[in-house]
């Protein structure tokens, strides 16, 4: 026999019915009882078994009814948990807007806190647009930004230096404009946001210098349409941003997008897309792609000799270029020539005192030295130290001799006297290294670790002496400038508030005077 389930209504109603049938029991039994207890009718057996059924009626009726009182109490509370459900899903609900709420007024928060910030940085910086001035003047109504004189190449590698290509500095502001704005003239109307771009990337500041570059190249947009010079010429400026954070993806597609505006607007051979095309192979071959940067800088190369003509300076910084990315790739004979092409316009044009001589001797040298060929990298460190000797000290003579060759004399005589006098005494050489150029300084490293190679230790270790001396007498020098400077302008600053007769005394006042 199976069970079938019931309601609670069903029991409910089945327990009155009961209930009512127990009422019309009891109320038959108290009739009997009645009759039973008459004086003429009694019997006690049967008064006594109808007590009995009397009681169990009794008690059927009080469970009965307490069933009936249950279930009410039951219904009650089905109610009550109903009514909570509802609430709490009411509450939910609220739960829900107020976090969406808080939500919305955190992010409102971040993007207030955000405006703040960028809002005091420039309030900062509208104090230092005295030195950004510099940029805009003696322009007398021109519309060029920086009217490039030249359009100088990016190197790839400005030594060859392995912890110097590992260890890259931010853009400084000049290359920053000239790599972007090279062929292309900006407009008076956006050299003031150009130049706070240009400070403060140049200083590492780039939560300030993305934001303002992406407001110049949305105002742009805006005025003038997405196929603009000007707005191909800020993604030049935003790439060299994100280059520098070594986002280089982002850079790409910005290079990527400003070549193609200003080959559509200015032509395939204009130098402005050379410049792009320039700043695109860099970009690869900082990321170690060297095939594909190899046919954009051979393109910037053509477009450069059409334009500029075959022995500009500027052709001799991208031959460099083409070197350099070649050079990686092993192919030392193009980089040979390259390097050769780019030393003879650079002594033609510029003269053979000027410091990219120096450096694409060094880089040649440096090619010498990967295939072996140590007599002919030997010979340019030498041409490098010799005219740097000749800048500083004159000519060469008996008493006049450049630090390559104290070095080698010193190698010569260290077993006829192994008290050799200190470096110190050799006229202080080290200070044209760092009066010249860093290039001069890897120069004496690089020649340093040639003679080591060919067992000259002792001369090895008087080229290696004079360049850790040089370094450190040229970051002592730096240091100085920048306390000197960070003390002259708190000098100023000290002077100008005594100057404010709301902020100084009049015995101040007299002690200024």
């Amino acid at each position: 026999m199976t069970m079938t389930q019931i309601t609670q209504e069903e029991i409910v109603s089945n327990t009155k019915t009961v209930l009512q049938g127990l009422e019309a029991l009891r109320v038959e039994h108290l009739t009997l009882i009645s009759n039973l207890t008459d004086g003429n009718k009694k019997d006690p057996d049967k008064s006594e078994m109808v007590l009995r059924n009397m009681e169990n009626i009794e008690l059927g009726l009080g469970e009965a009814q307490v069933i009936v009182v249950l279930a009410s109490h039951l219904q009650n509370i089905e109610a009550e948990k109903q009514k909570l459900r509802t609430q709490v899903r009411r509450l939910c609900q609220e739960n829900a807007w107020l976090r969406d709420e808080l939500a919305n007024t955190q992010q409102k928060l971040q993007a207030s806190e955000q405006t703040v910030a960028q809002l005091e940085e420039e309030k900062k910086h509208l104090e230092f647009m005295a030195s950004v001035k510099k940029y805009d003047e003696n322009q007398d109504g021109e519309e060029s930004f920086e009217k490039p004189r030249t359009d100088p190449v990016v190197e790839l590698f400005p030594e060859d230096d392995t912890e110097e290509r590992h260890n890259m500095s931010p853009t400084p502001p000049n290359q920053f404009a000239t790599h972007a704005n090279a062929g292309y003239e900006i407009p008076a109307r956006l050299r003031t946001l150009h130049n706070l771009v240009i400070q403060y990337a140049s200083q590492g500041r780039y939560e300030v210098a993305v934001p303002l570059c992406k407001q110049a190249l949305e105002d742009l947009e805006k005025t003038s349409g997405h196929d603009h010079p000007d707005v191909a010429t800020m993604l030049n400026i935003l790439a060299l941003v994100y280059r520098d954070q070594n986002k280089y993806k982002e850079a790409a597609n910005l290079l990527n997008d400003a070549l193609a505006i200003r080959e559509k607007t200015l032509g395939e051979n204009h130098p402005a897309v050379a410049a792009t095309l320039n700043n695109l192979a860099v970009l690869y071959g900082k990321r170690g792609k060297y095939k594909d940067a190899e046919p954009l800088c051979k393109r910037a190369l053509e477009i450069r000799e059409n334009v500029l003509g075959k022995n500009h300076p500027d052709v001799a910084k991208q031959l460099n270029n083409l070197a350099l990315l070649c050079q990686n790739q092993t192919k030392y004979e193009e980089v040979e020539l390259y390097y050769q092409r780019a030393l003879e316009i650079y002594e033609m044009k510029l003269g053979p005192d000027d410091p990219n001589v120096a450096k694409t001797k060094n880089n040649l040298a440096s090619c010498y030295l990967k295939q072996g060929k140590y007599k002919e990298a030997e010979i340019l460190y030498k041409q490098v130290l010799t005219r740097a000797h000749e800048r500083e000290f004159g000519a060469i003579n008996g008493e006049n001799k450049p630090i390559w060759q104290v070095a080698e004399e010193r190698e010569e005589n260290k077993l006829k006297n192994r008290e050799n006098t200190p470096y110190g005494e050799y006229g202080g050489w080290h200070k044209a290294a760092k009066v010249d150029s860093p290039t001069v300084t890897t120069t004496l490293k690089n020649l340093g670790a040639l003679y080591r190679r060919q067992g000259k230790y002792e001369a090895a270790d008087t080229l290696e002496d004079c360049a850790l001396r040089s370094k450190k007498e040229a970051l002592d020098l730096v240091k100085q400038t920048k306390v000197a400077k960070i003390l002259g302008v708190a000098d100023e600053n000290r002077r100008s508030k005594m100057r404010d007769p709301d902020n100084c005394d009049e015995e101040a006042r007299r002690s200024l005077k």
